[in-house]
C-alpha cells in the first residue's frame, strides 16, 4: 500500500514536445517588431529629408486665362452657336444678336457719306470756278497795264505836239490856229484817256482782290466739305463697327463655361454671357513668408493634383508675387488701428508645368483644381 501510495504522488513529466513548438510561435514577434522599427525609421528619415530639401504648402490651385465673354452694345440674342463646356478656337462665332437697327445706322451713314461727297464735288467746282475768275482778273489787269501804257504814251505824244505847235505858233506864225487847236484837243483826249485807262487799271486790280476773296472762300468751303467727308466716313466706319459687334467671337482658344445666355434675351453692353476658360494653365501656390527664403525662380517643383491622383507632375518656379495676398485684398489690412495681432502672410509663387505634364494631362487641368506644391531649395 505504501508503495503505491509513493508512486501515485510522483508529478507527471512532462511532454517533451511542447517546448519547441512555444519557441515556434513567439519567433515572429522580435521580427515584426524590428520590421516596424525599421519602417519607422526609414519613414521618419524620409520625412525629415523632405522637409529639409522641399518647401511644401496645400495652398495651391490650378490657374489660367479666364475671359468674361460680353457684348459691346444693346441689343436682342437672336443666335447661340456654342454650348456648356464646348471647345471652341479663336474667332468661332458664340452669340449673334439681332442687326436690324445697327444695318439702318449704317445705311444712314452711307446716305450721309454720299451726301458729303456729292456736297465736295460741288464746292470744288465752285473753287474751279473762282480760281478762273482769279486768273481772268489778272489778265484783265495786264491788259488794263498795257491799255495805260499806251494811253500815257499818247498823251507824252500829244502833249509834246501841243507844245511845239504852240511855241511855233508864238514865235511868228510858222502854223496855224488851227493846228495848235487841233493839237491841244488831242492833247485833252490823250488826257482823258490816260485818266480812263488808270481807273480802268484800278479797278481791274480790285478785281482782282474780290477774285482772291472768292478762292479763299471757295477753297474754305472745300476743306469744310472734305472735313463733312472725313466725319461721315468716320460715322461709316462706325456703323459698320457697330454691325460688327453684333457678332460675338470668341477672343482667344478655349472651353465653354458660365454660360448665362439664350435666344431672345435682350442684354446690354458690358454684360457677361459665357466665360472662356483658355488651354494655357499654370499653379498659384501661397507660401507661407517663412518659406520664401530659400526660393528664387527656376527651382524645380513637384505637384501632385487632387483630382488626378497617381499622377507627379513636375515644374518650375517662374516668379514670387511683389506682395502678400492680404495687400491686394479689396480691404488691405491697417496694423496702425487697433490691437496687432500677427498673422503669417502668404505670398502667391507662379509655378509653370513642364511640357511633358502638359503633354500628358492634355486637357484634364481645370481651373481651380487643389495642388499640393513642393519647392526643391535643397
Amino acid at each position: 500500500m505504501q508503495t503505491q501510495t509513493n508512486t501515485l504522488d510522483l508529478p507527471a513529466p512532462a511532454p517533451e514536445l511542447d517546448q519547441p513548438a512555444s519557441a515556434a510561435r513567439s519567433w515572429w514577434k522580435p521580427a515584426v517588431g524590428a520590421l516596424v522599427g525599421a519602417a519607422l525609421l526609414a519613414w521618419l528619415a524620409h520625412v525629415g529629408l523632405h522637409a529639409y530639401r522641399f518647401e511644401e504648402t496645400e495652398d495651391a490651385y490650378v490657374t489660367g486665362h479666364l475671359h468674361q465673354v460680353s457684348p459691346q452694345l444693346d441689343g436682342q440674342v437672336k443666335e447661340v452657336l456654342v454650348t456648356d463646356n464646348q471647345a471652341v478656337h479663336a474667332g468661332d462665332v458664340l452669340v449673334r444678336l439681332d442687326p436690324l437697327q445697327t444695318d439702318l445706322q449704317l445705311q444712314k451713314a452711307k446716305a450721309g457719306l454720299e451726301q458729303a461727297r456729292a456736297n465736295a464735288a460741288e464746292t470744288r467746282a465752285a473753287s474751279g470756278q473762282a480760281d478762273a475768275q482769279l486768273a481772268e482778273a489778272h489778265a484783265r489787269v495786264e491788259q488794263a497795264n498795257a491799255q495805260l501804257a499806251q494811253s500815257e504814251a499818247q498823251l507824252q505824244l500829244a502833249e509834246l505836239n501841243y507844245t511845239r505847235n504852240e511855241q511855233l505858233f508864238n514865235k511868228g506864225g510858222v502854223t496855224s490856229q488851227a493846228d495848235v487847236d487841233t493839237t491841244r484837243s488831242a492833247f485833252h483826249a490823250a488826257q482823258a484817256a490816260q485818266a480812263a485807262n488808270q481807273a480802268n487799271a484800278t479797278a481791274a486790280k480790285s478785281a482782282v482782290g474780290s477774285a482772291e476773296a472768292a478762292q479763299n472762300s471757295a477753297r474754305a468751303q472745300v476743306a469744310a466739305a472734305d472735313a463733312s467727308v472725313a466725319v461721315a466716313e468716320a460715322a461709316v466706319h462706325d456703323a459698320e463697327r457697330q454691325l460688327g459687334y453684333t457678332t460675338i467671337v470668341a477672343p482667344a482658344d478655349g472651353r465653354v463655361g458660365n454660360k448665362s445666355v439664350e435666344v431672345g434675351n435682350r442684354v446690354v453692353a458690358g454684360q457677361s454671357l459665357l466665360a472662356l476658360a483658355a488651354p494655357e494653365t499654370w499653379v498659384i501656390a501661397n507660401f507661407k513668408e517663412t518659406q520664401l527664403a530659400r526660393m528664387q525662380p527656376g527651382q524645380e517643383v513637384e505637384l501632385t493634383v487632387d483630382a488626378l491622383p497617381g499622377h507627379t507632375l513636375r515644374g518650375k518656379l517662374d516668379s514670387i508675387s511683389p506682395a502678400s495676398g492680404a495687400q491686394f485684398a479689396l480691404l488691405p489690412p491697417d496694423n496702425a488701428t487697433g490691437n496687432f495681432n500677427k498673422v503669417v502672410q502668404r505670398v502667391p509663387v507662379k509655378i509653370l508645368l513642364s511640357d511633358q505634364a502638359r503633354t500628358e494631362l492634355g486637357d484634364r487641368l481645370r481651373l481651380g483644381l487643389s495642388v499640393v506644391v513642393n519647392v526643391r531649395v535643397r
